[in-house]
This record gives structure tokens, sequence and C-alpha cells, in this order.
């Protein structure tokens, strides 16, 4: 996505395990989270560092117009194989751009968008704030902005739902030493690549900074994250029920701030005499 991005170490690993049950849960909760906050498609949407797609492909579906941009052309043949699934007039809504956070100004048109994404992508940059910033920038007003990111203020809960002491303490130390150093928490992620956290303060702090403001924010993965990074999906009654308990969990305090994952949504307000959202071509 931009200089210093470490996902690339952790493409295969993370491609191989995408219908596990952390996985699955965690695209099953931000569909349904984003969707409380669109209106009625079509919508214009940018996806950045849309990954193998399944945001941008649920959002087609869904009647909206979908820029997506991925750096990462193994990720891109993964996106392409997995729109192959589409219904043609679905497939057709969706584009599929070479770039990354840096680019965005050049090879997106329109100008802004009713909708941007970033999902997963933040914990593998060195900070969050320029990019957020990049982000907004392409935001119209009245539109949103979703993030996704690990949650910095909960670091400790999945090595503690394991049982492994050790670990929880050593991200315990992590964070109280982050803390005190004026910097973002960094751990080594479940793909063996190294990563960095976000506390949802530090997000809406950049949110603001940047014209945006914070219209709700959720956990994803309270009760299920302490799992094996392999363990499947259970079977589709119980796999309903765990995703209806996470959802209830992921906008309930307090058991969002243990999350894994934060969600956080942000609006650009509309200025006065503002036309109303895009409706120029993607």
């Amino acid at each position: 996505m931009a200089a210093g991005n470490t996902f690339v170490g952790g493409r295969d690993p993370w491609l191989s395990r995408l219908g596990n049950l952390r996985n699955v849960v965690r695209q099953e909760l931000v569909t349904r989270q984003l969707r409380a906050h669109l209106s009625d498609p079509p919508l214009h949407v940018l996806d950045v560092g849309a990954g193998q797609g399944t945001q941008a492909h649920r959002l087609a579906a869904d009647g909206h117009a979908v820029t997506a941009v991925e750096p990462d052309p193994g990720m891109r043949d993964a996106f392409t194989q997995a729109a192959e699934r589409l219904p043609a007039e679905a497939r057709d809504r969706v584009r599929l751009l070479a770039a990354d956070v840096a680019a965005l100004e050049s090879v997106t048109s329109p100008a802004a968008y009713d909708v941007v994404l970033c999902h997963g992508v933040l914990i593998y940059l060195p900070a969050a704030a320029p990019t957020v910033t990049a982000l907004a920038s392409r935001v119209a007003p009245g539109g949103l902005l979703s993030l996704v990111a690990r949650n910095g203020d909960a670091m400790a809960w999945r090595p503690a739902l394991r049982r492994d002491w050790a670990a929880t303490l050593a991200l315990l130390d992590e964070v109280d030493a982050a803390r005190a150093e004026g910097r973002d928490a960094v751990y080594r992620n479940e793909l063996g690549v190294d990563a960095r956290a976000d506390t949802v303060s530090a997000l809406a702090a950049a949110c603001s900074d940047a014209g945006l403001e914070v219209e709700q924010w959720y956990g994803v993965r309270v009760a299920s994250d302490g799992v094996p990074v392999d363990e499947p999906a259970p079977e589709e009654a119980d796999l309903a029920a765990l995703l209806d308990v996470e959802e209830r969990l992921g906008r309930t305090d307090p058991y969002r701030w243990v999350a894994t994952l934060v969600h956080l949504v942000a609006r650009r307000p509309r200025g006065a005499g503002d036309g109303g959202r895009i409706t120029s071509g993607h």
C-alpha cells in the first residue's frame, strides 16, 4: 500500500485461511456493520487495499459501483478469480486497479466517492494518520470512510483467551511501553509479519483532523478470537448463532473494547448547498 508495507510476506498464509472461522466472522461482521450506514444503491465506492475482494464483491452484488485498488499482484489474481463467481451484472460494476494509497489521485475517477473503504491495511503501515488523511480526501460531502484496524486497546486479549500467560504479559508490557514512549504498539501477527495496532481514540483523532466525524465504531471478533488460526468455520446453524452473538457484542459496551479488530465509520459533513452524493461514472 505504501512505503513500509509489511503485508507482502503474509500474503500466502492469508489467502490459505480465507474460509476459516476467524476470517468468516470478520468479513461477515464488517459487511453487516457497514450496511447499517449505507443508503440505497447505487453508491460509488472506493476500496483501497481491496485484497481478495470480499467486501468489494458484496457491495457490487448489492448494486453499488466499486473501484477497487490493490497493489499486490497475487491479491489482484485472487480478486479476479473470486469476481468470476459474481453474476455478470455485478461483475460489471467492479473495476480493479493496480495502485496504492500514494497513487489514488492519479488512477481513480471520480475525485470523491460516497464510500471509501480501507480494511486491514493500516495494520501493515508505519502510521495511520497519513493514510487516513489521504483516504479522507477522497470522501465526498455526506460520504463515509470505513476503517478496520487492529485494536490497540486490547492487544493482550487473544493470548489471554488462549491461556498463554507469557504472551499476554509480553503484549501488556508492549502496550505500556508504547504508551510511555508516545508510539503505537507493535507485534508479530499470526501471518508471521510485523504489524501495528491503533487505538480507537487515535483513529477518531485522525478522522477529525481530516475533517470527518465519527459516526460509530464497532468491535470485530470479541468472543471467537481465541480459536486456533486454522479453526474451520462451524456448520451453518452454529455459525449463524455465533455471528448474531458477535454482532451484538461488537456494538455493546464494555464488550466491544476487547475485540481484536476495530471497525470505525466516519462521515464527512454535508456542506451548505451541497448537491448530494456523487453521480459521475466509476
